[in-house]
């Protein structure tokens, strides 16, 4: 039996691993994929401390690599529900594994956001990508579209446009909601059109991805845009129903937990993207990681 499972690898996961291994306690690291969460997606990361620039899959492979150091377990599991039995926890998996512990750290994060128009899961991972780093080498010298307008949205548009022929950035609202300091880089760029006002109302069903259809928020106006691929990065949602018994879900499913990092359950605890919050960057997952693994381990410490 261990003292702690950590669901969830990303920033919060990985920071809490490593408090808690260092107050000697035994851990257990379980994710479904990769170990680093949506931070190693990311292009570029500039406001991590003591990094002035360093790109998000390495900023992963640097927490994943101390965690190790640690002494933390890990392993590849898609964890499907928890169960309370005092001061026994019993975390589940799809492969039928059920692991013991004193308590429990949910730091699942959360998943890309999709449009949810027609057509849109015909062309997944086959004209429409999540992911400029992974997938924009497949399309040096072509057209795409970016859907989104906030930071992580204008940093894939960014990356994009230094191979793309053209990248046109369509956003929901009338303005960007990324810094102004990506924004003024897009505004330098020859082959970057920005459209403003505009949300996507369909995916053309054609053989392969070749257009969407999109409608003016102001009047309703459709128009098609063309391009071989797309783009997106309209932020994320929390993929918590598998503990919704255990822990108290808002209405957009974020774990209903303050800056404590605690749940409903002695014993299980939250962090990162996956709880209710204002703000989600590394460094807040980060900051929940080290709350929520003293208070596992003050828990554990009073039994």
């Amino acid at each position: 039996m261990y003292d702690i499972i950590i669901i969830g690898a990303g920033p919060a996961g990985l920071t809490a691993a490593v408090y808690a291994r260092r107050a000697n306690k035994t851990v257990l690291l379980l994710d479904r994929a990769a170990f680093g969460g949506q931070i190693a997606f990311s292009p570029k990361v500039e406001n991590y401390p003591a990094f002035e620039s360093i790109s998000g899959s390495e900023l992963a492979d640097k927490m994943v690599e101390q965690v190790l150091s640690q002494g933390a377990d890990v392993e590849i599991e898609d964890v499907c529900g928890i169960e309370d039995n005092g001061a026994v926890k019993t975390v589940l998996t799809a492969d039928g594994n059920r692991y013991e512990c004193k308590s429990v750290i949910i730091a699942g994060g959360a998943k890309h956001r999709r449009l949810n128009v027609p057509n849109e899961e015909k062309f997944l991972a086959d004209g429409i990508s999540f992911c400029a780093v992974c997938d924009g080498a497949f399309y040096s010298g072509k057209e795409v579209i970016l859907i989104g307008g906030g930071n992580s949205a204008l940093q894939e548009a960014i990356l994009l446009s230094e191979t793309c022929k053209k990248v046109t950035v369509v956003q929901n609202l009338d303005f960007l909601t990324g810094e102004q300091k990506l924004q003024d880089i897009l505004a330098k760029r020859d082959n970057v059109e920005v459209i403003l006002g505009t949300v996507v109302d369909k995916v053309d069903d054609t053989e392969t991805f070749s257009a969407i259809t999109v409608k003016k928020v102001s009047d309703g106006t459709l128009s098609k845009l063309y391009a071989d691929g797309m783009f997106l990065a309209i932020g994320l949602e929390p993929d918590n129903k598998a503990f919704e018994d255990i822990v108290e879900l808002d209405a957009n499913g974020y774990v209903d937990a303050g800056e404590d990092c605690l749940t409903k359950t002695p014993g299980v605890f939250v962090a990162g993207d996956c709880r209710k919050k204002a703000v989600r960057q590394v460094t807040t997952a980060s900051a929940d990681g080290a709350v929520a693994a003293i208070a596992a381990c003050r828990y554990i410490d009073a039994l």
